[in-house]
């Protein structure tokens, strides 16, 4: 099988500072992969890569076998995107904001409709269908945004750091729903996150650092290889740069 997403020997610059550097990752459909760095890692550079709000000038990125460069409409058909910054017109309605997706992927208004309505259903907010975004809470909105981002049937589904701004129980429910549509789906997950609690033991897990990955693999494998304890002293320990100077 394909993979959902392979990214290999990827490296990029703004000037003279590098905010990738020689990254490789791989994940397949039905695989939920936390990409997990502090602020400035270079997570968003790699997902604007993916998405082509940036220009990869070195290595490749491919979706479901598409290389974006080569083939973009191809590559991005397969993908679904959350950005880190708010992206629902809060003046349209939720129903209008999904439709209006689903034209924008060449979708005949009838079939826009249902899919979008499904995947309300799917979020429970079919009742809010005909609501201004503006009325719904920062929780809703965001589960608003990941339907839409589903409309056109992915394979793939890109998350930057979906939970910033909400409290733990929207955290915790948003996680939970993304989870679910994995395995629903069979959707390939990449999701970026500071946070450590939203690492689960079951994931893959990428240690990304100063645009470097520093550790990947089934998070059990990475706290094991780091010799710590859970994810948070095995991120502590592997971004260390003190340690590191001296492992060196």
């Amino acid at each position: 099988m394909l993979p959902a997403l392979k990214i290999t020997n990827v490296s990029h610059s703004f000037g003279q500072r590098k905010a990738l550097d020689d990254v490789d990752l791989t994940l397949q459909r039905g695989e939920y992969c936390s990409l997990l760095g502090l602020n400035g890692a270079g997570k968003t550079t790699l997902f604007s890569l993916i998405t082509r709000l940036y220009d990869n000038v070195s290595g490749s990125i491919e979706v479901m076998g598409h290389d974006v460069r080569r083939a973009p409409t191809k590559a991005l058909q397969h993908l679904g995107v959350v950005f880190q910054s708010r992206t629902v017109d809060i003046d349209l309605t939720v129903m209008q904001n999904l439709t209006y997706h689903a034209a924008l992927q060449g979708m005949p208004a009838s079939l826009g409709r249902q899919r979008a309505m499904e995947e309300l259903e799917r979020i429970g907010l079919s009742d809010r269908a005909h609501d201004k975004v503006r009325n719904l809470s920062g929780g809703q909105a965001r589960r608003v945004e990941i339907a839409r981002a589903l409309v056109h049937r992915p394979s793939l589904l890109l998350l930057d750091e979906p939970t910033i701004g909400l409290d733990v129980g929207s955290r915790l429910d948003i996680q939970n729903h993304v989870r679910r549509l994995m395995k629903e789906d069979g959707l390939g997950v990449l999701w970026a996150t500071h946070l450590m609690d939203e690492v689960g033991e079951n994931d893959t897990v990428v240690v990304l650092h100063r645009g470097k990955v520093l550790a990947s693999g089934p998070t059990k494998d990475v706290i094991r290889q780091a010799g710590d304890k859970d994810i948070t002293q095995a991120f502590t320990m592997l971004t260390d740069e003190k340690v590191q100077e001296v492992a060196a």
